[in-house]
């Protein structure tokens, strides 16, 4: 599907509005090639026009803190990055009037097996983010910020970099932007590669220069964050949206998803698809139309599951897919969750039990270590799950796996634990026999059939 044809497709449903100047999908990545990442492009796109709205240098008496705050609420945009929390909400829990710094943090460490947007978000389109970012400064009243982007792609982090110059150079960024009484400073940050730095206080930590170990809250970032002062984190997706639902209102974007779930989503699609890539589509598509985007089952395969939020949202079969939509509130019903967005797409072929080993492998090489149920249980699941596809488990081990994930659950300072342990139950929920079937044959289930 041509870029055209698939504007063509939203126009039909109505939904065109929601896509002007965004990040749509990989055919609008592929027309986004060579340079048109300049500033000059985004401009031509209509960039920075929203952050001159609020500041009133578009002819405009301009937009106040509360105003920007409240318009996104009205939009129901929620965190991109996993949790889904609203943003505008978030905004709000900054004590604006604090005498002290504060900061802002756009979380660009994408290190959830499965997800790739954030990375081509600020490949190919990075002043989107700057823009939204310095629109959360002003209507926090922010004065500095910070993009954390991960370690393992540095060819990004340098793109960043050059589009900050050019913010800079213009004038969108820096002491009294555009002649207004607004100030915001805004730099890049080169993460490590850790998985664990993705989660926010870990960040925090890694941004100072210690070790990336999440810390115990309360305190919250909000009032306890990047050097002890008030600090609010966002995803790298969420920013990118601010821009367009400032300039167009929250209304708008609200209407392009459903309630609670305004707007749009990047999902980045990998497995056994046709066209493996990232796909924005609105909130409350059904996920049989999100699988016809990116092609269909590659060769015409069986879908057997897909985990529909990263790798550490629990797996679902085809048989609930496909009769769901792609909604935070959807998937949670059915038992999973939207997490990342990240889509991973497996066919009749797969093996249930590998798969659960290779995603508790990662789990257990990712633990920061620091709390026990978390350092010692990633990797008695590993262990486990590494014996039952080797043909060496037990009848013991499936209550075992089952009782080590619930002891972990719960119990750990930050949320891995929790990642570690809910593929785990997903995959003993809705494919036991397979398993059942690896540890009394000591064969693979698929491969004997498929």
């Amino acid at each position: 599907m041509t870029e055209q044809q698939l504007l063509s497709q939203f126009q039909a449903q109505g939904l065109e509005s929601c896509f002007h100047d965004r990040h749509i999908s990989p055919q609008i990545l592929a027309g986004l090639n060579g340079n048109n990442w300049q500033l000059k492009d985004y401009e031509a796109r209509g960039g920075y026009q929203a952050l001159r709205k609020i500041l009133g240098q578009d002819g405009s008496e301009g937009l106040s803190q509360d105003q920007v705050i409240a318009i996104v609420k009205e939009s129901g945009l929620r965190g991109r990055g996993g949790a889904g929390f609203p943003t505008g909400l978030k905004w709000s829990f900054m004590p604006r009037q604090f005498p002290g710094s504060k900061y802002l943090v756009c979380n660009s460490d994408e290190g959830e097996p499965g997800t790739f947007k954030d990375r081509d978000i600020l490949q190919f389109n990075p002043h989107i983010v700057i823009e939204g970012m310095a629109i959360a400064a002003y209507a926090m009243g922010i004065g500095v910020g910070y993009n954390y982007i991960h370690g393992e792609i540095f060819k990004t982090y340098e793109r960043f970099e050059a589009a900050l110059e050019q913010a800079r150079a213009a004038g969108y960024l820096g002491d009294k932007i555009m002649g207004s009484s607004f100030s915001f400073q805004l730099h890049a940050a080169h993460g490590f590669g850790a998985y664990i730095c993705g989660e926010e206080t870990a960040l925090l930590e890694s941004l100072e220069g210690k070790k990336g170990q999440p810390r115990f809250k309360p305190p919250f970032p909000a009032s306890f964050g990047l050097y002890g002062k008030p600090t609010t984190i966002n995803n790298t997706e969420t920013f990118s949206a601010v821009p367009w639902i400032i300039k167009n209102g929250g209304a708008a974007y609200l209407a392009c998803g459903k309630p609670n779930n305004g707007g749009t989503k990047i999902f980045s699609i990998s497995g056994d698809v046709e066209r493996p890539g990232n796909y924005e589509i609105p909130l409350g598509t059904p996920f049989a139309k999100l699988l016809e985007l990116a092609g269909g089952m590659r060769g015409g395969r069986a879908l057997k599951a897909v985990i529909p939020g990263g790798s550490s949202a629990p797996v679902l079969p085809a048989s609930i897919m496909m009769d769901i939509t792609m909604d935070y509130d959807a998937i949670a019903k059915a038992g999973s969750m939207l997490g990342s967005g990240a889509v991973i797409v497996m066919d009749e072929r797969r093996c249930m039990v590998k798969s659960l080993q290779r995603l508790s492998y990662f789990y257990m090489h990712e633990s920061c270590g620091q709390c026990t149920p978390c350092r010692e249980g990633t990797g008695w699941l590993w262990r486990m799950v590494d014996r039952i596809e080797n043909g060496q488990g037990r009848p013991s081990d499936m209550d075992l796996l089952d009782n080590v994930a619930e002891s972990i659950m719960g119990r750990t300072i930050c949320a891995l634990g929790d990642a570690a342990a809910m593929p785990v139950r997903g995959m003993l929920k809705h494919f036991r026999a397979e398993f059942e079937h690896h540890i009394t044959h000591k064969t693979c289930m698929v491969a004997a059939h498929v």
